[in-house]
């Protein structure tokens, strides 16, 4: 679902956000849109050694190390925040600076954002939360801790010199051609095996720096299994998960120059997502305006008569045509 049919979904489905579009169109109407900046990430080592660069490096830790910090092999059993042994930089690349590599470059300036997952405006710190109780598949971080402040202050950092609403060619993920027949896990399989178990294992487990039980995280993570990200993450959307892995996959690969052609991403990360992981709870409380909820969510219920296992490998053309008749009312 694009932009434009959210606007429509969101006056047709919730008064609330009725008058949020509402706003939204004034604002875009009367304010013009900055100028593209060029991608430029600050350096960390040139911040001076005072409180604010202490807080950022802080934060640059958390994120590079968060199994380390706060994860479930950590001593402190009070800091044990993440329900798994991932680190931010598992998806965030190359300490969230990576161009297409679901970097932090710009992200401060995006809240508070209206999240149509909650089906409210949230905060930056709200973000972050997301991610600990989905991809990290924990528990959120108190909003007074120092964690917390510190992982906002990094990406408030490497947002610096980037305008609010500018864009930032590299953000997210890039998007590759949809395809227009569904994802085939069994095809899937066979490109995990010859190009993604070099580095993840064969059983999707990664490979760990140490041992299980000494905080280290992994090198190359687990993709599914206990010690993965859970139902409800992003990732575990095929089209979010498919780009990401043509622009990324295998490490070192650019949006620019991926290895994987269409087809492979997209197929094999079909597979991965057939694999068993951990199940957040109560997800059918996620995108309270139905209409909203991305056409690639794995888990019901839907406002279309699509089923799950057509909204988790799709084709995706069908379920948008659906959802948009239903926001102006033809169905």
């Amino acid at each position: 679902m694009n932009d434009g049919d959210q606007t429509v979904v969101r006056a047709q489905f919730n008064p609330a956000a009725a008058a949020l579009a509402a706003f939204a169109s004034f604002a875009t109407a009367n304010a013009q849109a900055p100028a593209a900046v060029t991608w430029n990430p600050p350096d960390i080592n040139q911040l001076r050694d005072d409180a604010w660069g202490g807080l950022v490096r802080l934060g640059h830790e958390i994120m590079a190390h968060t199994s380390s910090r706060m994860g479930p092999e950590v001593s402190d059993v009070s800091k044990r925040y993440a329900g798994n042994n991932l680190d931010c930089q598992s998806c965030h690349l190359n300490d969230g600076v990576k161009q297409f590599g679901l970097p932090y470059v710009g992200v401060y300036g995006d809240f508070p954002q209206y999240r149509s997952r909650e089906g409210e405006v949230g905060t930056i710190e709200d973000r972050i939360n997301g991610c600990m109780t989905r991809s990290m598949n924990g528990r959120a971080l108190p909003l007074d801790s120092v964690e917390i402040k510190a992982m906002v202050a990094y990406i408030k950092f490497l947002s610096q010199g980037v305008p609010v609403g500018a864009r930032t060619r590299g953000r997210g993920s890039g998007a590759m051609t949809e395809l227009d027949r569904a994802a085939d896990p069994g095809r899937g399989k066979q490109v995990f095996a010859l190009v993604c178990a070099q580095c993840h294992g064969i059983d999707g487990q990664g490979k760990r720096h140490g041992a299980p039980g000494d905080a280290k995280g992994y090198e190359f993570p687990p993709l599914w299994g206990q010690d993965s990200f859970n139902d409800g993450a992003g990732m575990n959307r095929l089209i979010a998960g498919a780009n990401f892995v043509h622009s990324n996959m295998p490490n070192g690969v650019t949006f620019e120059t991926p290895l994987l052609s269409v087809e492979d991403a997209w197929d094999v990360m079909g597979y991965v997502q057939s694999m068993p992981r951990p199940h957040k709870a109560d997800l059918d409380r996620d995108f309270p305006v139905r209409a909203q909820k991305p056409v690639d969510a794995g888990y019901g219920p839907y406002v279309d008569r699509f089923d799950q296992t057509q909204h988790r490998l799709g084709p995706f053309a069908p379920i948008r045509a659906a959802v948009k008749a239903i926001a102006e009312g033809k169905k």
